[in-house]
């Protein structure tokens, strides 16, 4: 790993309300109303395509640029073990437009479980999905304590900053120096893997919901997080690599599970990875997102 040199800034924005344009969507979710972009907007986004990307592109797109297999993992505990269904047009609508609120609100604050044999390892952080940016504390249980610290990590690097009392919340400007980079691992590590998948689940495009339930979108249950009433939503299994096979005893049947609020507003997101049999879980907390500063040498994709 080498050391780095120095941060830079990227100011966010808050949740705008929009309506999507995309097929299939168009009327009001619950209270929000999503609006998309406009062709060639002044802003210099990226503008929208005719065919919007469908089922498999949904289930964390960002992680499909890897070779991680990702699979689901059962509902949450004291969820409504309700008879998988096919879902409805409102229900394919809302798990359309998940991963595009995200984006529109500029970034959001995560907790990301890290399953692993020795221990585990839990990330706290917030990650700006128009920068494609992750930065929090990595704290790990047994055998895993030596990963405490700070980390920060996007499509292609991950930067750790080793210290021995990691605090509970990572400082808002990285530090100026301690940093060891090395690229984002694409198999092999837990770690690396839900590094990747959380990046993914913001998208600068709604996904088409007419085609979701086609392609493994189901209705699993309902729940309820951190006082949120959620619909428990299945999305389609990604293999990024067609060729790779699944991993033993996986769960290779399950999908992706998304935890999704009557807005459309994303709570909770079960994968699992192919180097381990415990899922991955990714809460988008209720605290406030603090805007992700860039660590030294690091260059944000937006």
């Amino acid at each position: 790993m080498t050391e780095t040199g120095k941060a830079k800034s990227r100011p966010r924005k808050l949740l705008a309300s929009r309506r999507v344009r995309t097929k299939g969507i168009g009327q009001r979710i619950g209270q929000r109303t999503v609006r998309g972009l406009r062709r060639g907007t002044a802003d210099g986004r990226r503008r929208w395509a005719r065919s919007v990307w469908a089922g498999g592109a949904l289930a964390l797109v960002a992680a499909a640029a890897t070779t991680f297999f990702l699979i689901g993992g059962g509902t949450d505990s004291g969820g409504d073990s309700a008879a998988r269904r096919t879902l409805t047009s409102d229900e394919a609508n809302r798990l359309a437009i998940t991963r595009f609120l995200n984006y529109q609100a500029g970034g959001r604050a995560v907790t990301i479980t890290v399953p692993s044999a020795a221990g585990g390892l839990v990330v706290t952080g917030s990650v700006d999905y128009r920068a494609g940016i992750g930065y929090g504390v990595v704290r790990g249980a047994g055998r895993d304590t030596s990963s405490d610290g700070l980390i920060q990590w996007t499509a292609a690097t991950v930067l750790v900053h080793p210290m021995t009392d990691a605090p509970a919340t990572a400082p808002p400007a990285p530090p100026a120096s301690g940093w060891y980079r090395r690229p984002l691992q694409k198999s092999g590590s837990a770690l690396d893997s839900s590094l990747a998948i959380v990046l993914g689940l913001g998208s600068d495009r709604p996904d088409n919901a007419e085609l979701l339930p086609q392609n493994g979108g189901a209705l699993v249950g309902k729940d309820r997080v951190r006082g949120h009433s959620v619909d428990v939503m299945t999305g389609p299994n990604v293999r990024a690599n067609s060729g790779t096979s699944s991993a033993p005893g996986s769960n290779s049947g399950s999908a992706v599970r998304y935890w999704i609020g009557g807005d459309g507003t994303m709570y909770r997101v079960r994968a699992g990875v192919a180097s381990e049999s415990q899922p991955v879980v990714i809460d988008f907390d209720d605290r406030k997102y603090v805007p992700v500063r860039a660590a030294p040498g690091v260059t944000p994709a937006g």
